[in-house]
């Protein structure tokens, strides 16, 4: 279990983590309305430096917006946002790397199933930024759970009750003896992990599921497109079979708790971690925690 820190952010005030409650009532408790996001926080001579936290921010909003939580841009600018998460820092103090997960939570009590014009509350907290998956290698299993598709819950929005599906998956995984979880979607091609994107690389080119394949629009998954691009290998964006999964010369996965970690085993099947991998790992690793990194934010 990952490690957290004491002070959190609640309702406009920083507060001991035990205090910061939501009602047994709310709407966030009896049907999962909150959205959320992680970002990842880079300490560098006691400053912190946090990674793509605009576009962790608009994922607040763009998840808002999909579910109908109406409130939230009203009541948090990027600015004011920002500013909160930097006293955060500030009063928990991190000496090592941490995660910051922010959430907006309607706690309007007894609403009935809505989500327009009710109460709501932001509360983030700040946690060692400890991987999810093996980092060296991770096994995964093809789960019997599908991903929820977007006609029945959008992955595009990080909607708390959603993670229902990934728990199952995952946790069918485990059970298996695996690290994680591969989901497919309803027409059987490959999704993404519980909480993570996934990569293959097939000839020299990058492929990942597309943005319509019942995915997270993951931050990390642009990333790595990004960097990719810089360093001049192809991209493709599209279906994958499961099989191809099992022929592929590497296959990694990514995601903020993820980082960008190789996969060794799917579905008993070995897979190669070298080339690649390797050299978009290190890209990855220096873009999350460089000083020098452009997608870094001075809080």
């Amino acid at each position: 279990m990952a490690r957290l820190y004491p002070t959190v952010y609640f309702d406009g005030k920083l507060v001991p983590e035990k205090e910061a409650n939501l009602s047994i009532a709310s709407s966030a408790v009896l049907y999962g309305l909150s959205v959320y996001t992680v970002f990842h926080v880079a300490i560098h001579d006691k400053e912190y430096f946090a990674f793509r936290i605009a576009d962790h921010y608009q994922r607040l909003v763009d998840s808002c917006k999909i579910i109908g939580m109406d409130t939230f841009a009203e009541k948090w600018s990027f600015d004011v946002f920002e500013s909160a998460m930097k006293k955060l820092l500030e009063a928990n103090a991190p000496e090592e790397n941490v995660f910051v997960r922010a959430s907006f939570h309607v706690d309007e009590k007894l609403p009935g199933t809505r989500s327009r014009g009710l109460n709501t509350v932001l509360s983030a907290f700040v946690y060692e930024a400890a991987s999810i998956v093996p980092r060296d290698g991770v096994k995964l299993k093809t789960s019997v759970w599908r991903r929820t598709p977007d006609f029945s819950i959008p992955s595009r929005a990080k909607v708390n009750g959603a993670y229902v599906n990934s728990v199952l998956a995952r946790q069918d995984a485990i059970d298996s003896g695996y690290d994680d979880c591969i989901f497919l979607d309803s027409s059987g091609h490959v999704a993404e992990l519980s909480a993570a994107n996934i990569f293959i690389v097939r000839n020299g080119k990058l492929i990942t599921p597309g943005q319509n394949m019942d995915i997270l629009e993951g931050i990390n998954r642009r990333t790595v497109l990004e960097l990719a691009a810089d360093m001049g290998i192809v991209c493709e964006e599209r279906p994958i079979d499961l099989t191809e999964l099992y022929i592929a010369d590497e296959v990694f996965v990514t995601g903020t708790s993820s980082f960008l970690s190789p996969v060794s085993v799917i579905d008993s099947r070995h897979i190669a971690s070298d080339g690649i991998t390797k050299k978009l790992q290190k890209a990855y690793d220096e873009a999350l925690e460089s000083r020098q990194s452009t997608y870094l934010t001075k809080l």
